[in-house]
């Protein structure tokens, strides 16, 4: 235990040789729970329990890897200006899709939290839960939320999007692939996307479109409903 947790570069290894070998089963199974960002979170889990390494420890090493969420932020424009012929050829089903999905997310959130009594941190901290991890943390920290909970948030929604998005589909029968990329990409961000990318190439790129376009508006409209949230405690 002593070698890992002394070892700077132990936390990275570890997360990414995980995320590897989820990759790789995926692929060779092809199996929805078979995600890689499951079986990397929970092999880790079961890893430092096994060898009873404590979080910070594992946390202090993940530095690296929280440094590189501002320039993924950013690459985030990248999908957008490759596909701008589909946001010029369905701008109404991008804005209106991925506007109204943000606005039930925060709606959904804040008559959710104001049922339980939730302080106005926690709150702020699952008010962001579906947009990309990266915005998430950086608004939630803005907003007076926790940061490190709010990813935990995202991670949830999307990982239970990738799982079931093609269930829901099916359930409220949308077939149209562009309703079914801005629908995936509002709700559960960049891990639906890559289930969206599974799906067909129409349906990937309008989520990778969507999950931009979803969050910018819940930047803009969330210190909105923390205004409101405040009121109304």
């Amino acid at each position: 235990m002593e070698i890992f947790a002394n070892s700077a570069h132990f936390a990275v290894t570890l997360s990414l040789v995980l995320f590897l070998l989820g990759a790789m089963l995926q692929k060779k199974w092809n199996f929805v729970l078979l995600n890689p960002l499951i079986l990397s979170t929970a092999g880790t889990i079961l890893f430092l329990l096994a060898l009873d390494i404590p979080y910070e420890t594992y946390e202090e090493g993940t530095g690296i890897l929280k440094f590189f969420l501002t320039p993924a932020t950013v690459c985030l424009a990248v999908p957008l200006y490759e596909k701008m012929d589909l946001l010029k050829k369905h701008p109404v089903a991008l804005l209106t899709g991925s506007i109204s999905g943000v606005i039930l997310a925060l709606g959904s959130i804040f008559i959710m939290s104001l049922a339980w009594g939730l302080e106005s941190g926690m709150f702020a901290t699952l008010l962001p839960k579906s947009i990309t991890t990266a915005i998430a943390m950086e608004l939630s920290g803005k907003l007076g939320g926790v940061p490190a909970v709010a990813a935990t948030g995202v991670m949830v929604t999307g990982i239970f999007g990738y799982v079931t998005a093609v269930w829901v589909l099916k359930l409220c029968r949308i077939t149209d692939p562009i309703a079914r990329g801005v629908a995936i990409g509002t709700s559960c961000h960049v891990i639906g996307t890559s289930r969206a990318l599974e799906i067909g190439e129409t349906e990937g790129a309008m989520s990778s479109l969507s999950l931009t376009v979803a969050g910018i508006v819940t930047a803009l409209l969330a210190p909105m409903f923390m205004k409101m949230y405040g009121i109304c405690l």
